[in-house]
């Protein structure tokens, strides 16, 4: 986790999200290729939207993330983007 303030041109923040997502019914579900293809999805969205994932850590059943996100990028919709791409992977 980064220490520092960042900084664009009209603000300055320092928001960290920690987002849980469980699997439906907490089924162990989350295998090493599901895994990997979640890791990978988390690159692609890193890419093409303003959202840092700073660590992301799977269990069988849930997936914790730890992101930074522009202030004009809300928790929901990191949500979003991140449930409804990797769900179509």
């Amino acid at each position: 986790m980064r220490d520092v303030v960042e900084k664009a041109s009209h603000c300055a923040w320092w928001i960290h999200y920690h987002i849980v997502f469980r699997v439906k019914y907490r089924r162990g579900l989350l295998d090493e290729v599901v895994v990997r293809i979640i890791m990978l999805t988390a690159k692609e969205i890193e890419e093409r939207y303003d959202i840092e994932f700073e660590q992301i850590g799977c269990d069988k059943d849930h997936v914790h993330i730890l992101c930074t996100a522009h202030p004009k990028i809300a928790a929901g919709q990191i949500i979003r983007v991140f449930k409804s791409i990797t769900t179509r992977e």
